[in-house]
């Protein structure tokens, strides 16, 4: 008899237990169904807020940082070494748009640094070095025409800050028109354009009036961010002068704007890989092998990935 009791009391619990739990599971449901209603609401009045006339001012980027030492870690080829990777993106923006005119500024920084050092080498440099080495700043005004199309001009400054600043540097300075068929999305042309070129060597780097084209995507899809920005100058006195850059990011919101983000950059540039060969050529002896120049230099295209935390505001 007492075990009869007990085994029901267990049967009465456990039916307690499991209606309670089911009906959380429903009131959870009505809570989440509500509560996503609201952000939907949320979202709509932020794309209201986002399309309001006046300037919006936001960064976002990826930061990421590695650290490690071994001693005396016989499995490896160096047991004794420390290392170290620091990573730097940031792409802020300051735009203004009113009813007739507006104004987009815009810049991508991508720095980092590495650092291997061999403690049992007391000749190898243990210091952080560069890796990538990026700076571009843009600042489109433009006079709206039409709905979707405005006469514009473009100023855009491209180089490195960690070394060999301004070595090259370019600047763009151009007048066309800009079209803009959606709102996340802005097409610039501009037929007539001078692609400034400052460097040290101008047997290589060359100045030259072409046209310029830039085309911007940007565009959130919840927790998710793409930014898509390609600038390309095709030069009408040589094509080896031409260059185009394009540039590409993701990330994803993990908490309170931090999240995770990858870039990728491209980059088509002949002057740079003639450069390249040429300082290349210079550190063995001249006489070997001919001057490299714009007919024997293989042009590949330039690539850089970044992958770690993200952040944006």
């Amino acid at each position: 008899m007492k075990k009869i009791l007990i085994m029901s009391l267990m049967l009465v619990a456990t039916a307690s237990f499991s209606q309670t739990k089911e009906e959380l599971k429903e009131q959870k449901a009505k809570k989440q169904a509500a509560a996503d209603v609201l952000q939907k609401e949320a979202d709509a009045l932020q794309k209201q807020i986002d399309n309001f006339p006046g300037w919006k001012f936001g960064a976002f980027g990826t930061i990421g940082a590695s650290f490690s030492q071994f001693d005396n870690w016989y499995g490896q080829g160096t047991p004794n070494n420390a290392s170290g990777n620091i990573n730097i993106t940031v792409n802020p923006y300051a735009k203004l748009d009113t009813e007739k005119y507006f104004w987009y500024n815009t810049g991508n920084i991508n720095l980092s640094w590495v650092k291997f050092d061999d403690k049992d080498d007391s000749t190898d440099d243990d210091s952080f070095r560069e890796a990538n080495d990026v700076f571009n700043v843009t600042s489109l005004f433009g006079y709206k025409i039409a709905k979707n199309l405005a006469a514009s001009t473009l100023a855009e400054y491209r180089t490195t800050l960690i070394n060999n600043f301004n070595d090259p540097g370019y600047l763009d300075v151009g007048v066309g028109v800009t079209w803009t068929p959606i709102p996340d999305l802005v097409v610039v042309v501009h037929p007539l354009n001078y692609n400034f070129v400052f460097a040290e060597n101008d047997a290589i780097f060359q100045s030259s009036l072409g046209a310029k084209v830039v085309a911007n995507y940007s565009r959130s899809f919840g927790k998710l961010g793409l930014n898509s920005n390609l600038s390309a100058f095709m030069s009408y006195e040589d094509s080896n002068l031409s260059n185009w850059t394009w540039i590409n990011a993701v990330s994803y919101k993990l908490w309170k704007g931090i999240g995770l983000g990858f870039e990728l950059g491209l980059r088509d540039n002949k002057q740079e890989a003639v450069n390249y060969a040429f300082k290349q050529w210079e550190k063995v002896v001249p006489s070997v092998d001919a001057q490299p120049d714009f007919n024997t230099v293989d042009n590949k295209i330039q690539v850089y990935t970044t992958f770690g935390l993200s952040y944006a505001f």
